[in-house]
């Protein structure tokens, strides 16, 4: 969980980044939108990326081992995010710092590719089978923790620096914050033991040569199924954290402080609620829980987007308090649901790239509610529409999960 939250500090720092920043920095050529919608697709180009990364590290994960895997994303991502922090703008190095921001947006995207798969199995192959669900929802604490992280540096900086410093040189820090944390993450994962399951499969031979044409050959429906489960937590979070903060300031005339002051209270009450919903999951089956979620999201989608336009920080916070608890429940209960459609000797590279090409089509999330609110005069419904796309896809990838059998922990 916790070298979870620190290569997730790693890339949602981008997010809060790439919303204000990016922009103006390394795309000013291009004017106010055409910047916007530059900086929200290098979002999108480390999700385009992902499915390669859990191609290459679920692979990585299936034959070498679920920990040295580990080792080698956290690494990836902590010295990737760090070298951001040192990147020249386009005043500094014109259109050099953009080259060199893509190869290390592609770097991080290679690595969160296979970051998830990891530490899900990491968790549920340490577990019994009984508490495989709530063990699957601990490291899900990784995201909200990362969030928190991001957004607390960040206010803090809007607080003690000028906005001229900060665009100047303030931005800089959160980036150079990773290479410290990185000494953490490498510490603790070094110290985890290989899994149980793992060692199993290596001891009974049961190794895929190419683990990811086994699961296509073995598993295509719960391969379609676990992308379609994936989306809602996924998504929602690109939209609330990374398209609501541009679009709240932007069109609904809320401060940025405000705007960080709320994610980071709706990131703070997923630190009860995931664990919560994990152990709910045990009881009920991790499939249910993701239903719940994504039929409850469905129905306050609207109501949600049109409190929203009244620019209240009440309502605000509200709105990420309510918009954050029912999407969790699909993403608290996410690892169980996909851990238990897939056997072990492919576990990785299924769940690896399952959940990759889900974030791939949710990297687009911002950059899609962009364009659809140009094309709707930015309608208070216009967000609405893309969260209630989500939360049904998910709700009835969750009821097919449901209906089927799942896997034991070993074969």
């Amino acid at each position: 969980m916790i070298g979870t939250s620190l290569e997730s500090f790693d890339f949602y720092v981008y997010a809060y980044f790439a919303a204000f920043f990016v922009g103006p920095l390394f795309f000013a050529p291009l004017g106010q939108v055409g910047a916007t919608l530059a900086s929200f697709s290098t979002i999108a180009l480390a999700f385009v990326v992902r499915p390669i990364g859990a191609i290459i590290f679920g692979h990585m994960g299936d034959r070498l081992g679920r920990r040295t895997t580990l080792l080698w994303t956290v690494a990836i991502m902590g010295v990737a995010t760090g070298l951001i922090g040192a990147l020249p703008t386009y005043a500094q190095a014109g259109w050099l710092g953009v080259v060199l921001l893509l190869v290390l947006r592609i770097a991080q995207g290679l690595s969160l590719g296979g970051e998830w798969g990891g530490s899900i199995l990491l968790a549920t192959e340490h577990s019994s089978p009984l508490k495989r669900a709530f063990y699957a929802a601990i490291p899900q604490l990784g995201s909200p923790v990362g969030s928190i992280l991001s957004a607390a540096v960040f206010i803090v900086m809007t607080v003690a620096l000028p906005a001229d410093q900060l665009a100047e040189w303030g931005w800089r820090i959160p980036f150079l914050l990773a290479l410290p944390l990185l000494l953490v993450s490498l510490y603790l994962r070094w110290s985890i033991d290989e899994t149980p399951v793992f060692e199993d499969v290596v001891a009974s031979g049961r190794r895929e040569r190419l683990p990811v044409l086994a699961m296509f050959r073995a598993r295509p429906v719960a391969v379609v199924i676990a992308i379609g489960a994936a989306l809602l937590g996924i998504g929602s979070y690109s939209l609330m954290n990374t398209y609501t903060i541009n679009y709240g300031v932007a069109q609904l005339g809320f401060s940025f402080q405000d705007l960080l002051v709320a994610t980071t209270i709706g990131a703070l009450l997923q630190l009860v609620t995931i664990p919560l919903f994990g152990a709910w999951a045990n009881r009920i089956g991790s499939a249910k829980v993701v239903a719940w979620g994504a039929l409850g999201t469905l129905l306050i989608t609207f109501p949600m987007y049109f409190l929203l336009q009244f620019a209240t920080f009440p309502i605000l916070v509200a709105t990420m308090i309510v918009g954050g608890i029912l999407p969790t429940m699909s993403w608290a209960a996410l690892g169980g649901l996909m851990s238990d459609l897939f056997p072990d000797h492919f576990r990785y590279s299924a769940l690896s790239l399952t959940y990759a090409i889900a974030a791939t089509i949710s990297g687009f999330v911002p950059l899609a509610t962009t364009a659809l609110g140009t094309q709707t005069a930015f309608a208070w419904w216009h967000p609405g529409v893309v969260l209630a796309i989500l939360s049904a896809v998910t709700l009835v990838a969750a009821w097919a999960a449901s209906r089927r059998r799942p896997e034991p922990l070993e074969a």
